[in-house]
């Protein structure tokens, strides 16, 4: 596992951050090792008899994950070289390419450690998919429901890992309607990846729920998620040349730039190709 301490970001972090939630400690699982994080490992290795330094190794890793060891749930839903290698064919892509990919754009894991798949909800989205769906947002907001359910994008709601299930479930309870459910589910962004839901039909989905029931399996699901997704919006044939920038763009949108993916895929790549 990587060694992390205090100040360190990715998914690591996170990863920790849920194992610390799950035994019972109050932190977010944002990827930032902040204090309080820090405060709540330096309590874990106090109690287990280990050096007090906030610092997570291989030794503070190691009483982690075998304390945590029940409420672990991944199973048997990681991604394997196989599915990289069957990818790479059947898209006509360098395995390289696939691997850069899969290690930049995927959101590090697929799942959380209680077995569902990572999701981010967004409230903007859920406002625009009940519209389309002949209901009134308006009548929906109300000061209980601010934090799933607002007009333009803002990202102060955002909780991470399992609390995101609460906004979902939420957004979902507003009202006995089905195609309320439906529009919750919608809203949300799934798996590795995080295809947003309401790209389920154009992506040849027979359902939101199915969709949704398929991220629920495996990350290869996620990873055929997004075959579909690269496939459809024309982003494949950016990969096909390895033109980072132009597939950044198509995949990630105008702002690409902003957070380097663009420079990170060619990284990755040179990585994994040498």
């Amino acid at each position: 596992m990587q060694y992390i301490k205090y100040k360190s970001r990715g998914s690591s972090v996170s990863f920790l951050q849920e194992i610390l939630g799950k035994l019972g400690y109050t932190v977010s699982s944002s990827g930032y090792f902040d204090l309080a994080t820090d405060q709540a490992v330096k309590d874990f290795q106090g109690k287990h008899h280990l050096v007090v330094d906030g610092e997570v190794g291989i030794k503070t890793w190691t009483i982690l994950l075998d304390v945590a060891k029940p409420f672990l749930a991944f199973g048997d839903k990681f991604l394997g070289e196989q599915d990289l290698i069957n990818f790479s064919k059947d898209y006509s892509l360098e395995l390289g390419v696939v691997k850069a990919v899969n290690e930049v754009e995927s959101s590090g894991k697929g799942f959380l450690i209680n077995g569902k798949p990572k999701i981010l909800f967004e409230g903007h989205v859920f406002w625009q998919q009940l519209k389309e769906r002949g209901f009134d947002p308006l009548s929906f907001s109300k000061p209980e429901n601010e934090n799933i359910l607002y007009k333009s994008w803002t990202k102060k709601h955002y909780s991470s890992g399992t609390k995101e299930y609460e906004r979902l479930e939420k957004a979902m309870e507003i009202g006995t309607d089905p195609k309320i459910k439906e529009a919750a589910l919608a809203s949300a962004s799934w798996g590795c990846f995080q295809i947003m839901g309401y790209h389920a039909i154009p992506l040849g989905y027979g359902s939101v729920s199915n969709f949704v029931d398929q991220m629920y399996l495996h990350e290869r699901n996620h990873l055929e998620a997004f075959g579909k997704y690269i496939k459809k919006y024309g982003c494949l044939k950016h990969l096909q040349v390895k033109d980072w920038a132009k597939f950044a763009r198509c995949y990630n949108g105008s702002g690409f730039a902003q957070n380097k993916y663009d420079i990170k895929l060619a990284a990755a790549f040179d990585k994994f190709s040498s």
